[in-house]
């Protein structure tokens, strides 16, 4: 079952549609920024542009990791350049941790459990009893790990 790694579609309408809310100066019912979360998952699970929310189902178990996975906190509100608005995450870590990883999903919890991106590590990433981290791209239009071009 392959990982392929992609801004889902039904993300990308969502947007547009304003479902998902990174920053706090939006017009809807609320101006909280929603809550956005990173799950691993194990070679076994299927994950492409397709994906609609989030799945526990052959999500990564293993001492340091819980199912939902971590929080992500916004490193960069959503800004732009040019004709590209684009965002990032800081640093998730999951620490103390001994698991294998082969992707990621990032999700919307706040807008139940609604996928917004697929990452493919490249394969198998193992830690035995040390730090997990994943390292998103610097923020600027053309590296930010979310951009609308």
């Amino acid at each position: 079952m392959p990982i392929t790694q992609a801004m889902v579609t039904s993300f990308k309408t969502e947007s547009f549609n304003g479902i998902h809310t990174f920053g706090t100066g939006v017009v809807r019912a609320t101006t909280t920024a929603d809550t956005f979360k990173i799950a691993l998952y194990t070679s076994s699970v299927t994950l492409d542009a397709t994906t609609t929310v989030y799945s526990s189902s052959n999500e990564t178990t293993g001492t340091g990791y819980t199912a939902g996975g971590n929080t992500l906190t916004v490193s960069q509100v959503p800004t732009s350049t040019g004709t590209t608005a684009f965002l990032s995450f800081a640093t998730s870590t999951w620490t103390s941790a001994s698991f294998t990883a082969a992707g990621a999903l990032i999700y919307n919890s706040t807008q139940g459990n609604k996928a917004v991106a697929v990452l493919n590590f490249g394969g198998n990433q193992t830690v035995a009893g040390g730090d997990f981290n994943i390292l998103f791209p610097t923020s600027s239009s053309t590296t930010a790990i979310l951009r609308f071009e």
